[in-house]
């Protein structure tokens, strides 16, 4: 069954964004513990780009596929995990990269939502935090998925957040989205 064409953000309200996030449906994998099968012999470069035995994935819909049976172990690990086994995976940064956003509104009323590079749609908000880490020289902005995964924000969405922030009007430089602030200052 082909995976349905991705639609065009810039075209899309917020509200609309938000309801085909709702409608994402995604694995249980929280819920499956299969025994440790060894290595799946495939790598997430820091840039988002999926690789098996060293050659890139060149077809999007396996590595969407792939991604949706993504998940963090406890020990700050990364597997690909289906109900019968469960295979390690390298993630040199973040499992995601955010590579597109919209926001609507001004100052708290902001809300903004992140296209990643899986195809998945992430509003940044209470379940979804952004966060700032490295250093002021190389700043490395993240935004929570699920469970304990994350997408690395691209560095041209870094500068329009930069941008918003310094646009604003709070003791500390920061930008809203969906109620909360999220200062932008490394960790």
């Amino acid at each position: 069954m082909p995976m349905a064409p991705l639609p065009d953000l810039a075209s899309l309200s917020l509200a609309e964004i938000a309801q085909l996030a709702a409608e994402q449906k995604l694995p249980p994998v929280e819920r499956w513990n299969p025994t440790h099968c060894g290595d799946s012999e495939m790598r997430i470069a820091r840039d988002g780009t999926w690789f098996h035995q060293g050659s890139p994935i060149g077809r999007e819909a396996m590595v969407r596929l792939f991604s949706t049976i993504l998940r963090r172990e406890p020990d700050g690990g990364f597997v690909l995990v289906t109900p019968v086994e469960k295979l390690g995976i390298e993630v040199e940064d973040a499992p995601f990269t955010a590579v597109e956003m919209k926001a609507e509104g001004e100052g708290s009323d902001t809300r903004l939502a992140f296209r990643l590079n899986t195809g998945d749609l992430v509003t940044a908000g209470a379940d979804h935090a952004l966060r700032f880490a490295g250093t002021p020289d190389e700043p490395r902005p993240y935004l929570h998925v699920r469970g304990g995964l994350e997408a690395l924000v691209a560095r041209s969405l870094y500068y329009e957040l930069a941008d918003r922030a310094l646009a604003g009007d709070e003791d500390v430089p920061g930008v809203w989205s969906a109620g909360f602030f999220f200062p932008i200052t490394p960790a």
